[in-house]
């Protein structure tokens, strides 16, 4: 069950603007990127039984064995992929919805491919609440990401892959960036940029992502 957008009053903006100290504490610099993660309600994205730990800056689950990411990791990614100022955006594993819904407030458009049907209902409600008009879905195995509709400005990976797939970073456009985690016990924060055929890589920060999964599971 989901809150509605005006639901509750832990929801206030004093609530919101306490996270977003805490974001700038902890080193997010990028004003645009804050001011979405403060206009956009978090509430709506857990359940009803979670919506009054929406603002603490920690993960939270959604259910099928995802998270619901913490605000910071949220804000971090968002961050370094708008360092390339993306106009066309890719997401693998929509999720919830939140981090879709952050991306199409600073993005022209934004395609969000989901593994997982269930959740994938719930966001597109999500986006029809917030009246996100710029958000593309798809049902689809998550690692191939969404081929005919690249090449892609920006990629931003929501799960962690052991490696990244080659087909992926095939997707990302000549001056793109992908921001994604990678690995399995030890997990890594990464920034690609490609430069033609090369693809440089920078380790961002540890991090913990469940598993990148392949398979449709309706």
């Amino acid at each position: 069950m989901m809150v509605a957008l005006d639901g509750i009053g832990m929801t206030s903006r004093r609530t919101r603007m306490r996270l977003i100290q805490r974001l700038r504490e902890a080193g997010v610099s990028d004003e645009r990127v804050l001011g979405v993660m403060e206009e956009v309600p978090r509430h709506i994205f857990v359940d009803e039984a979670l919506s009054h730990r929406a603002y603490e800056d920690t993960a939270l689950p959604i259910g099928n064995s995802q998270t619901l990411s913490q605000p910071y990791i949220v804000a971090r990614m968002t961050e370094v992929l708008m360092s390339a100022n993306p106009k066309k955006v890719l997401e693998l594993g929509t999720g919830s919805g939140y981090q879709t819904a952050i991306l199409a407030k600073l993005c022209d458009e934004v395609y969000s491919v989901e593994r997982i049907k269930a959740l994938q209902d719930q966001a597109r409600e999500r986006m029809h609440l917030l009246k996100l008009r710029n958000v593309m879905l798809k049902l689809s195995d998550g690692p191939m990401g969404w081929p005919d509709r690249g090449p892609f400005d920006g990629i931003i990976v929501t799960a962690a892959p052991r490696v990244l797939p080659q087909e992926l970073l095939d997707q990302l456009a000549d001056g793109g960036v992908m921001v994604a985690p990678v690995g399995e016990e030890r997990q890594v924060l990464v920034k690609v940029t490609r430069d033609g055929d090369q693809f440089h890589t920078e380790e961002m920060e540890p991090v913990r992502f469940v598993p990148l999964l392949g398979g449709v599971v309706r």
